[in-house]
């Protein structure tokens, strides 16, 4: 049997220190390599189990694992600074994505240890009699989602990694066969999901622990995947190639069924988990870890060790540090004021780069599009999502940069102060055509003038790939500015969210529209989010409390018939820039009908040309290749090796 590379026992990773209690957060302990001999310890089990939690971070916080999931999208498209990280992953024609350069590999080249490091607890764990049923299940659950997110992405996966079927692998062999897709669905990701559920407990055992809730979340979208895979509409091809048939005989119907059944049992079964109240408090820095959050890579500004960055103070963007944010943020620093009314003097930075979950640090590569702010959020004043998504205010701060001036003049000559709006996107086009030429009040930035404000303005048809609305949702946040910036050229020190209690609801009313039948209709679940997103308690882009109730108007506004099409709007209105979305298109088969082509003006300064940009989204594209470092590292055949890659890569 072929079988996949594994470095001698298993991958360097970061093991654990024991714990207990269900409040305690995990403590981490560098450790070389796992050897067979260190599960079959209470220590051992417990510290690999405690690695799967650590290792999360190596993929999710990760930049280039999101522009992977986000570039190629409706929600983005490559920024100004762009590099071939974008570039390649983006399709619009600046670059070309193959097996070296899909930014996809930082989730290949990852999940295969933690799946092996999973094994070697499940396998050695029941014999230790202190060891729970419930703490195997951890390791069950990480290893089934890590199987469910590899197949999602680059179609069937080896099940063996050198001892077999789901065994323990300590073999130095460097060959691999692939899996089919229903045989890494039906032994991997749903048998150890259902065990799972059954053995966890209602509340995770530690502080951002799996939980039953998270395993039915989970196996509700494997099963709603798995049944839009068998179905087949657009007729994408697989690979390796297969039959679109289930060794258990269940037709797509019956997996929509299962997941609409297992995601309102976890609805009304929550534990201690449920919605936040508002939206904003959702995502909002200082409310992190809260009820809403089923799983999270943690990070924490507390300790630079348990964080895992090796410096706080400045990172050079790579894992285990948490980077994602600043691929989506434009460089905002740029903006200028005048220290004189008639503009004729000296200019000074108005926005300094602060850790402040506005601001950060800024790298630009990928903008999210005209169509995303214009038709994906087009109610900005019932749905607070959009205004607790995206940065449209930037807000003067020269004075924690030490600037001494206490006023200075923006657009139209007239003065501002620090905390005062400098630059904002607005909602909606102007009655009143913007000025962007204006000669003596000129943004150095490209943006424009309107009567009798002090702001300058950009509308929605001039987002550009230079500058645009940066995510706020996932920006920086640290305890210790001061009265200064703080570091914001550090690792973000908040833990990156990677599943929402929220999703239960999305996940089974899209198999209510695909014809699973239940006590809650489609429209009645998607609803309770709707409810939810027109409940303001504060403004997050006025800087003010607003406390405003427009969940009738929201549920009103809810189509009769809840479509596939609403579905993808509603996941992209909740869950905007958070690395959703390209499974989202490649799940329901609707990448090409939504992202093919897109509409954003050009990447210089001032540059306010719309363009439409075209995509060639080619059917082979649904699964990512398989990384050149893999093939490279395997000792096969050239022509084992062309077989082994997903097809239109080879």
């Amino acid at each position: 049997m072929k079988r996949i590379h594994i470095k001698k026992y298993i991958a360097t990773v970061l093991l654990a220190s024991l714990f207990t209690g269900c409040s305690d957060i995990l403590n981490e302990t560098p450790r070389g390599i796992y050897t067979p001999e260190f599960f079959k310890t209470e220590n051992g089990v417990i510290g690999g189990v405690t690695s799967l939690y650590a290792n999360l971070r190596y993929v999710y916080g990760n930049g280039y694992w999101l522009i992977a999931c986000e570039a190629a999208t409706d929600e983005y498209t490559y920024g100004s600074l762009a590099d071939n990280n974008a570039n390649d992953m983006d399709l619009s024609g600046t670059g070309s994505l193959t097996p070296s350069s899909s930014r996809s590999d930082v989730l290949w080249g990852r999940a295969f240890y933690d799946i092996n490091t999973a094994s070697g607890i499940i396998e050695n764990g029941t014999q230790i009699e202190t060891i729970s049923a419930a703490l195997i299940a951890e390791a069950r659950f990480f290893r089934a989602f890590d199987y469910f997110t590899l197949v999602q992405t680059f179609g069937g996966v080896p099940l063996d990694l050198g001892a077999g079927e789901l065994k323990f692998n300590t073999s130095t062999t460097r060959t691999s066969a692939r899996n089919t897709v229903p045989e890494v669905y039906t032994k991997a990701v749903f048998p150890d999901l259902l065990i799972a559920i059954n053995d966890l407990p209602d509340k995770g055992r530690v502080t951002g622990g799996v939980s039953k809730t998270l395993a039915r979340l989970i196996l509700a979208k494997a099963y709603l995947t798995y049944g839009w895979w068998l179905e087949n509409p657009k007729n994408i091809p697989t690979y390796p190639e297969t039959a679109r048939t289930d060794p258990d005989n269940h037709n797509p119907q019956w997996y929509y069924q299962q997941a609409y059944d297992i995601a309102t049992a976890a609805i009304a079964n929550p534990g201690p988990y449920g919605l936040q109240d508002t939206y904003y408090d959702v995502n909002l820095a200082q409310n992190d870890r809260n009820k809403e959050m089923l799983l999270y890579a943690d990070h924490t500004e507390a300790s630079q060790y348990y964080d895992g960055e090796q410096d706080h103070g400045y990172s050079t963007g790579s894992s285990p540090g948490n980077f994602a944010v600043w691929m989506v943020t434009w460089d905002y620093t740029g903006m200028e004021s005048a220290t004189t009314a008639d503009w004729s003097g000296a200019k000074i930075r108005t926005v300094q780069r602060e850790a402040a979950q506005a601001y950060g640090r800024p790298w630009t590569r990928i903008a999210p599009t005209i169509g995303a702010i214009t038709k994906t959020f087009a109610d900005k004043a019932n749905d607070s999502r959009y205004d607790g998504t995206f940065v449209t205010t930037f807000r003067a701060n020269w004075n924690k940069a030490g600037v001494k001036n206490e006023v200075l003049y923006n657009a139209n000559g007239m003065p501002v102060y620090p905390g005062d709006a400098i630059l904002t996107f607005l909602d909606e086009e102007p009655a009143t055509p913007i000025d962007y030429s204006n000669s003596k009040y000129k943004s150095n930035v490209g943006a424009g003038v309107l009567p009798g404000r002090a702001d300058f303005v950009v509308a929605p048809s001039a987002i550009s790939r230079y500058s645009y609305p940066s995510l706020w949702k996932l920006g920086t946040y640290r305890t210790d500015n001061g009265t200064g910036l703080g570091q914001p050229n550090g690792s973000i020190t908040r833990p990156f969210p990677i599943a929402k209690f929220s999703e239960l609801y999305l996940v089974a009313a899209e198999a209510a529209v695909k014809g699973a039948t239940g006590s809650k209709s489609a429209r009645e679940l998607v609803n309770v989010l709707r409810a939810r997103a027109g409940k303001w308690r504060w403004s997050n882009n006025g800087n003010m409390a607003k406390l405003q109730d427009n969940s009738a108007a929201m549920i009103a506004a809810t189509p009769a018939t809840i479509t596939i099409d609403y579905i993808l709007a509603e996941r992209s209105r909740e869950f905007f820039g958070e690395g959703y979305r390209w499974w989202d298109l490649v799940r329901t088969q609707t990448w090409k009908e939504y992202a093919s082509s897109n509409e954003i003006c050009g990447s210089g300064v001032g540059n306010h040309k719309l363009e439409k940009v075209t995509r060639d989204i080619q059917p082979y594209l649904y699964l990512r290749p398989i990384p050149t470092g893999q093939l490279n590292g395997m000792e096969m055949t050239a022509a084992e090796k062309t077989t082994y890659q997903n097809p239109g890569y080879k």
